[in-house]
């Protein structure tokens, strides 16, 4: 459930085409770490694996309060009152705002869930809301912000990231968030037990985000399974880069159609 782009995006500056990139990239990012997370969740459920639930669920319910909610409120604090400034994005906003009461108590029934079936469906709601989120501001919001001679995209961009952090800090301060373990919830180091990434269904344009944004999601000992449509020698490239050793790579397919990697990480 990849967070498309919107494909053609009419900036009124050079800075602001480049913030909107900048924002799309953060959304793909922010949605993969979600994903891998949620599908090692119900992974855990669909094997019977209770303790491996109640881990999964607190590693999520850990990364919601340190990633996802600071990311919902700065934007609501720093994006959203100038589109809503805007006749034609009021409303927009108003459905937005609403969006975020709705990942805030997803994340809370999430918390409270009494049996696994419950779990898995707040945690499935949880990524399926969140994607419709990001994708109305890929595709309404940022084009309409982008488009106003008046409004600095790029400043709104650079104010949202520095709220983020600031809500970051204050939620690391009120709770500490879990240290990688060496679990990964799957019994082995077969592929089987790791959360898979099907790229050839995740736009282009925000392919690599999506993906680094899983893997960063990859605890210790944990994996992740990519499947590319081509061989990804370029993204290895990158994440070589990006994570200097952390990642053991090996290919379970070799095309012609399809390439499977796995990763492991250290």
């Amino acid at each position: 459930m990849p967070v498309a782009p919107n494909p053609v995006v009419i900036a009124s500056s050079a800075a602001d085409a480049a913030a909107v990139e900048v924002a799309v990239t953060e959304h793909a990012e922010l949605f993969g770490q979600l994903d891998a997370r949620v599908q090692k969740l119900l992974r855990a459920v669909a094997d019977d694996d209770a303790r491996g639930a109640d881990q999964e669920r607190a590693t999520l319910l850990a990364w919601c309060a340190a990633e996802l909610l600071p990311h919902s409120r700065a934007e609501e604090a720093r994006m959203y009152p100038v589109a809503r400034a805007d006749p034609r994005g009021r409303l927009l906003i108003d459905a937005l705002v609403a969006e975020n009461g709705v990942l805030a108590r997803l994340v809370e029934a999430i918390r409270t869930a009494g049996t696994p079936l419950a779990l898995a469906a707040e945690a499935h709601a949880l990524r399926v809301v969140l994607a419709s989120h990001l994708s109305t501001e890929n595709d309404l919001v940022l084009p309409l912000l982008a488009a106003s001679p008046d409004v600095s995209l790029a400043d709104i961009v650079a104010q949202t990231a520095d709220a983020q952090t600031a809500e970051m800090e204050s939620a690391e301060a009120e709770t500490a968030t879990p240290a990688r373990t060496g679990s990964c919830g799957c019994g082995g180091h077969d592929d089987a037990g790791f959360p898979e990434l099907d790229a050839t269904a995740i736009p282009h344009a925000i392919r690599h985000a999506t993906i680094f944004g899983a893997l960063d999601a990859v605890s210790a000992g944990g994996g992740l399974v990519l499947l590319a449509p081509h061989d990804p020698l370029p993204l290895l490239r990158q994440i070589a880069d990006r994570w200097p050793g952390r990642f053991e790579v090996s290919y379970l397919e070799e095309g012609p159609e399809i390439w499977k990697v796995q990763f492991l990480a250290a």
